[in-house]
């Protein structure tokens, strides 16, 4: 009995701080339309500060409490909210979702940049008047710290019932993700109450992190204080993100569950039960999204988001196809083995991304745990498709990623369900609690299991040798052949990703992408769709991630991180989701151009000592740019592919800017002829002449000539028709950018007042 009280009472401290953080969620979902996925790192960045200021700085706790509850956490929240988060409105889910990621990731980048724990300097953190203040309750101890978390999750639930149903202004926020604009006309402020709710939001997930922190009693750790209160997911999805009182239940039913499994499972039996117990929460929210009721089929979402993709030719998509294996190819014969080998790698992360583009550009789904099905994939090509063992001699078989394939798919439809009814954010986070699961549970599987008699394991020993393959006789050990092995496989599979949007399938993904209830109206299944195309993704991605592997050669758990799979899908998005060259434009970034900056920014540092400090904050400042490079894709959200896009369309056109390109690679090319410096330079200024030169040159050169010429100022694509008569090339590129070129357009008469149309067979 004793026992159980002890387990009940630190559970429902737990669970009280889970509530303190999913309602959080709530209040700013419930007033902005917007689910923070950066509320864990604000949580985790909450508790460094206090750690900070408490023990770095040696304030004392009330000022301490006061300066980080009372001014720094407000402040993110407002500052976020008014910084990035209005910028969303008008955007899609992919967007509303990807920009907090992005802004997750920034604040676990910049934690490490500040603080830095590592098991040489850990961050210590103490509870509230020491660990030894504690008072005894039916026997049991209990800290002063716990009887705290306790009491103010207790009050916080009311205060924010009471808030929101009882006073005028917690009636307004509720208003302002409904109809802002009807706010604004009954004389509401949507946008100063938005701030004020994204303040109070921030308030209470760093109060959580404060108060969690010093309760689970280890060293501080930015990934894991974020993924603690990522656990509060499964608490706010308890109450839909609406209810409060059903938000607080689940929150205890989690911290209660996880102490009882802690209590009462025999650990020296069943060796799985502390992975079991941390993936708790994520098995939860799993089961709760399962248990949702059936979504409202929405139509016209098309009709309110910002995002336009153009969908190149096939003839296009082919030429581009042999343009990047040339490229890669000339560019293989001028670079360092160990330069081909990064390629290589983020050749593999391109083919993970390619997953993301059939699953979120095409058919609006997401997921955000694509590399988790690259880690599956990796399991199943190491236990089934090895031939010759895993020494020197061993190679990876065709027969062994087809597995990994099929497997991945069979898995995906698994992951999948919750889609079969629900879409956009639920999705979202069932795709987000697989990744953690698999991190949590199975990538922790690395002793011998018996089940059945049968003797197996799973990730054996932590880390997994996976050779190269050998397919059809033709050995891809060498690290050249293995890039361009890749790089055909990358150029094979965007082409037909392209071929299968053109055709009546892509099509039917499209339009179950912009209406689904039109679509169920017209008789689709958009339960077959949505099904086929997320095992068809779950599908690259596993073979994605099993190249991956073969590449690195050998793997452990960290390779499969959910937080790279969020950077993944992030760089995706920014590159613009709808295109195949997105992708390509992720991996490389991802896989290769990051990591080959911070190696060349750390050997410039260890090159000129004097400057070493300048180069180690760059070092820094590059662990911070995708997510910097994410958050602004509130103002962009088509991605950087259409600039790029928009500016090679002005090289065609203007001979100065196409000279000016060739002239710029030609004196790149020229400087790494002479040694001046290496292959990694002449990669990454021949990045930035492809990727920069083109958008900024031709706005120059428009520019130029619109003052020069006197021409008129183009006119906006949605003002044509109105303020200018609608012309023939108007038409011809309207149907380009919806990809009605090779649409037959039926041969009839000119109509005319009082005449009968009279179409051709």
């Amino acid at each position: 009995m004793q026992e159980f009280l002890q387990y009940t009472i630190l559970g429902l401290v737990i669970g009280g701080v889970y509530g303190i953080a999913a309602s959080g969620l709530v209040v700013t979902y419930t007033t902005s339309g917007i689910f923070n996925f950066a509320h864990g790192a604000i949580a985790m960045l909450g508790a460094f500060s206090y750690w900070q200021v408490r023990w770095g700085w040696g304030w004392p706790a009330p000022l301490a409490l006061i300066a980080v509850l009372g001014i720094l956490a407000p402040a993110v929240g407002a500052l976020l909210y008014q910084a990035v988060m209005k910028n969303l409105r008008g955007t899609s889910e992919v967007t509303k979702i990807i920009v907090p990621v992005g802004v997750m990731l920034g604040f676990l980048a910049l934690a490490t940049w500040i603080w830095n724990p590592t098991p040489r300097t850990p961050r210590l953190f103490q509870k509230f008047f020491g660990q030894n203040a504690q008072v005894s309750i039916f026997g049991v101890n209990v800290t002063w710290h716990e009887i705290i978390a306790l009491l103010l999750a207790v009050a916080i639930a009311f205060g924010i019932r009471f808030l929101f149903h009882s006073t005028r202004s917690g009636v307004a926020m509720r208003a302002v993700v409904d109809d802002p604009d009807l706010l604004q006309l009954n004389g509401g402020r949507p946008e100063r109450l938005a701030t004020i709710s994204w303040a109070g939001g921030a308030f209470l997930a760093a109060l959580a992190g404060i108060l969690i922190t010093p309760i689970q009693g280890s060293a501080m750790s930015a990934n894991a204080l974020t993924l603690l209160v990522i656990d509060a997911f499964a608490a706010a999805m308890f109450g839909r993100l609406r209810s409060l009182p059903r938000t607080f239940v689940g929150a205890i039913i989690l911290g209660l569950l996880g102490n009882y499994v802690i209590a009462y499972f025999p650990a020296a039996q069943w060796t799985w039960t502390g992975a079991f117990r941390s993936s708790i929460p994520m098995i939860l929210l799993f089961i709760i999204l399962l248990l949702l009721p059936q979504d409202r089929l929405r139509g016209a979402t098309v009709l309110r988001t910002r995002e336009r993709f153009i969908m190149p030719s096939l003839r296009t998509a082919w030429i581009g196809g042999l343009v990047l294996v040339g490229v890669v190819f000339a560019m293989q014969a001028v670079m360092a083995q160990t330069a081909v080998n990064t390629v290589a790698f983020g050749m593999t992360f391109a083919l993970v991304a390619l997953s993301l583009v059939l699953l979120t550009g095409y058919a609006g789904e997401i997921n955000l745990a694509a590399l988790s099905f690259g880690a599956i994939g990796t399991i199943i090509v190491f236990h089934y498709g090895i031939s010759g063992g895993t020494g020197p001699t061993g190679r990876t078989t065709l027969w062994g990623f087809v597995l990994a394939g099929v497997v991945c798919a069979v898995v995906g439809a698994i992951v999948a369900l919750p889609a079969l009814r629900l879409r956009g954010l639920y999705l979202a986070l069932a795709t987000m609690a697989f990744g953690v699961f698999v991190s949590r549970m199975v990538l922790t599987e690395i002793g011998q299991r018996e089940l059945f008699g049968v003797e197996f394991s799973i990730f054996q020993g932590g880390s997994l040798t996976i050779p190269r393959p050998e397919f059809f006789g033709l050995d891809f050990n060498d690290n050249g052949a293995f890039l361009m092995l890749v790089t055909v496989l990358f150029a094979l599979l965007g082409v037909g990703l392209i071929a299968l949007r053109k055709s009546g399938y892509g099509r039917r993904l499209s339009a179950m992408k912009d209406s689904p209830a039109a679509c169920a109206t017209l008789g689709m299944s958009v339960v077959r769709l949505k099904l086929s195309v997320f095992m068809m993704s779950a599908a690259i991605a596993g073979i994605g991630g099993a190249l991956m592997s073969a590449q690195l050669g050998s793997v452990n758990l960290d390779r499969f991180d959910i937080f790279l799979s969020l950077a993944l899908l992030l760089l995706t998005v920014v590159g613009g989701i709808g295109y195949v060259s997105a992708a390509l434009f992720s991996g490389l970034l991802n896989g290769a151009a990051f990591l080959s900056m911070q190696n060349s920014l750390e050997k410039l540092g260890s090159d000129y000592r004097t400057l070493q400090p300048i180069f180690g904050f760059l070092v820094s400042a590059v662990t911070v740019l995708p997510a910097t490079i994410g958050v602004t894709m509130g103002k962009n959200p088509s991605g950087a592919i259409t600039d790029i896009a928009e500016g090679l369309n002005e090289i065609k056109r203007s001979k100065v800017l196409m000279l000016s390109v060739i002239a710029l690679q030609a004196l790149v090319w020229g400087l790494w002829w002479q040694d001046v410096y290496n292959g990694w330079w002449f990669t990454i200024f021949t990045a930035l002449n492809l990727l920069l030169v083109p958008p900024i040159g031709g706005a120059i050169v428009k520019a130029f000539a619109v003052r020069k010429y006197d021409l008129p100022q183009p006119t906006p694509p949605e003002l044509i028709g109105l303020d200018v008569p609608f012309t023939d090339d108007d038409r011809q590129q309207m149907d380009h950018v919806l990809a009605l070129d090779s649409v037959p357009v039926p041969v009839g008469t000119h109509v005319h007042e009082g005449e009968t149309v009279h179409a051709s067979a």
